[in-house]
């Protein structure tokens, strides 16, 4: 149990939390919409500080992260819990625990223990990921602190719901994040996520301008977020932001709420690189397609591969700096 950052008091003893986009209003005795945050005492504490469902050693690609270490591997440290309830999550099981049963499982691990596991292990960074890491904040803070201290770099793989407030305090410690974007309609993140677009495209913009390494994913849903319309204006969001971020699109299963609807085809996909080709877009990969060329990290000037992929593995680097070694064109990547 640990005092949470970021809130303020209320009259009546209730508490108002500006950790993420919600900004819930929480009364005593009750949680926010992510159900890890509770009103104790005229005060909002947080649930899972000490409380760690996750813990192990992934490879960065699995984030996806392409352009930031790659073929580097990763401390992954998750919570249960998110602010989001969306219909497709593929880690639902520990997502919506809190909400679906009220309980806060986990192992009790302090920041300065998952420090200690990811430098001994040779991690080169420590991923907060698998659920929302904006609510568990607090372990990922002072964690990520420790981490920088130790020579560790940190990352996010986030939903992009927090506020400005929020990600000014991730500047001490953040090095990259990836950040879904789930879809460019504001509907579709009200019907299917319970949340609200715009803070999302907020945080893109901040995340950049902030000079975070910031790569974004796209689950592409048939039916649902898969018209090229769509597509284009996403791509064009995504380009208009920095043209360099690298733009994942992975493929849908059937899962949890949503099992009524098809895997997505490769056609789908393909129309996602389509359109972030002609949005500008240098580097558009393919997610959940293990074996396609479009796993792998291309010259955007020349077209030559430079980084082969095959899953999350990676088979071949020819990058020793972030040029290109056939045509010394700029290549937009973080090596060391």
């Amino acid at each position: 149990m640990k005092e949470a950052y970021l809130y303020e008091t209320l009259p009546e003893g209730g508490v108002q939390c500006h950790l993420c986009s919600h900004r819930c209003r929480i009364q005593p005795g009750q949680r926010g919409l992510c159900h890890v945050r509770e009103c104790r005492d005229g005060r909002l504490v947080t649930l899972v500080y000490d409380r760690v469902i996750s813990l192990h050693g992934d490879p960065i690609e699995k984030k996806p992260f392409f352009h930031f270490l790659p073929g580097s591997r990763s401390l992954s440290v998750a919570t249960v819990g998110c602010n989001f309830r969306c219909e497709f999550c593929q880690n639902f099981s520990i997502s919506q625990y809190p909400r679906e049963h009220r309980e806060i499982p986990g192992d009790p691990l302090a920041p300065e223990e998952i420090v200690d596991i990811a430098a001994s292990q040779g991690f080169r960074t420590i991923s907060y990921t698998y659920t929302e890491p904006t609510i568990f904040f607090e372990l990922a803070y002072d964690t990520g602190v420790l981490a920088r201290r130790r020579g560790l770099r940190n990352n996010f793989v986030t939903n992009g719901y927090m506020t400005p407030r929020a990600m000014d305090k991730m500047a001490d410690f953040l090095d990259a994040a990836n950040i879904d974007l789930k879809s460019f309609s504001d509907d579709f993140y009200r019907k299917y996520c319970g949340a609200r677009l715009a803070p999302v495209l907020e945080s893109i913009r901040r995340m950049r301008a902030a000079g975070i390494w910031l790569e974004v994913t796209t689950l592409v849903i048939p039916g649902l977020n898969s018209e090229a319309d769509e597509l284009r204006r996403m791509a064009g969001f995504l380009a208009e932001v920095d043209p360099a971020i690298p733009w994942h699109v992975s493929a849908f299963h059937p899962d949890y709420q949503m099992t009524d609807r098809p895997r997505t085809s490769v056609r789908h996909l393909e129309l996602a690189v389509t359109a972030g080709q002609e949005a500008g877009l240098r580097y558009i990969y393919f997610g959940n397609t293990p074996g396609h060329p479009a796993e792998s990290t291309y010259c955007p000037h020349c077209g030559v591969r430079l980084v082969e992929r095959r899953g999350f593995a990676v088979v071949d680097n020819r990058l020793t700096g972030p040029v290109c070694p056939d045509c010394q064109g700029e290549i937009d990547i973080v090596l060391e």
